[in-house]
């Protein structure tokens, strides 16, 4: 395995938890609630992913959805020793496999977690605090995490950033010591949070100028960063906001449709319309509350996302460019 992966998998360990729990007597069972969410993201992802992002419905989607003793695998066919097969499951139409718990049941992650293969591991609705249908567009997110880190290269790229700093874990992705609590730097994120919001609502005839705007933010922002720093940055553009992006697309899309009668059943269902609305509007508040040394990593998000939907209404095809040219998002506002 090459030492790019290796570090990329080295993440299963800095996120095991402690000792397996025991097993409980005879096969255990996944809660209907559960079936219902992961059979919902499945056949979501079949509808609308190819809309949402080109290329990404044949992506691999192997989940280990993590509770309180168990952790429940769908779709990895070959996963190892360490899981007993549970049997077929006629709703998620897949083989499921079973072991006791090793990851905490609040994770949400995709790291080559089972068979050195990018997997999703997500703890259930209730244990990570969202509502069913949030927790479905979250599990695409984590998705399109699968698409992302399963492109040609990707880990060799990763590592070529040279970011790590001889971090063989993987958690420099999280803790890598951006200049969060740089007043000058506070001050730019700001300044490009607001070009952004701003552009975002501009009327077409002066997106232009508001693009203008947008790009200038960014390269005052890029003049107060190391180069290591802004390789971060556009790391977490690319990868994070990106992500965060894909969940709006998806909620669109889904709202064009309809969820399953039984997923619309459960006691926290809500329709994909009201959380697309809702997170349009999160977003917005996101861009204008936006303050670096108290959001840290997490303002990545919403500055990402923001440019990905500008780039959807000013430079058509930006999806193949963002594939062709990773790590480099913000580079594709230039005209």
């Amino acid at each position: 395995m090459p030492r790019a992966r290796r570090t990329a998998a080295a993440l299963l360990i800095a996120v095991t938890a402690g000792s397996p729990s025991v097993r409980a007597q005879g096969t255990p069972s996944l809660p209907r609630s559960d079936r219902l969410c992961l059979a919902e993201a499945h056949a979501l992802a079949r509808r609308v992913a190819d809309r949402v992002w080109p290329g990404w419905a044949g992506t691999p989607f192997p989940i280990l959805l993590v509770t309180d003793s168990v952790e429940f695998l769908v779709g990895s066919p070959r996963p190892g020793p360490d899981f007993v097969r549970s049997g077929f499951d006629s709703l998620l139409g897949q083989e499921l496999w079973t072991r006791p718990r090793r990851f905490p049941p609040t994770l949400l992650a995709t790291f080559p977690a089972v068979a050195g293969k990018p997997t999703v591991v997500i703890g259930t609705a209730e244990r990570t605090g969202k509502s069913s249908t949030a927790w479905v567009i979250t599990l695409l997110h984590e998705h399109f995490h699968q698409w992302q880190t399963s492109r040609p290269g990707y880990y060799e790229r990763v590592a070529a950033l040279g970011l790590a700093r001889g971090d063989t874990t993987g958690q420099w992705m999280l803790n890598y010591a951006f200049p969060y609590d740089s007043a000058p730097v506070q001050a730019s994120a700001r300044r490009l949070a607001t070009a952004l919001r701003r552009a975002l609502d501009a009327p077409a005839a002066s997106r232009r100028d508001a693009l203008a705007v947008v790009a200038a933010a960014r390269n005052d922002l890029r003049s107060r960063l190391s180069p290591d720093d802004y390789r971060y940055l556009e790391f977490q553009f690319w990868q994070e906001g990106v992500a965060r992006y894909v969940e709006y697309a998806t909620l669109k899309a889904a709202a064009e449709g309809r969820a399953d009668a039984a997923f619309r059943s459960l006691p926290d269902y809500e329709p994909y319309a009201l959380v697309l609305e809702r997170r349009r509007h999160d977003l917005r508040q996101e861009l204008d509350s936006l303050a670096l040394g108290r959001d840290r990593r997490v303002a990545f998000y919403p500055l990402g996302a923001a440019i990905a939907l500008l780039l959807d209404q000013s430079r058509p095809g930006w999806k193949r460019e963002y594939a062709e040219r990773p790590f480099a998002l913000a580079t594709l506002l230039e005209p």
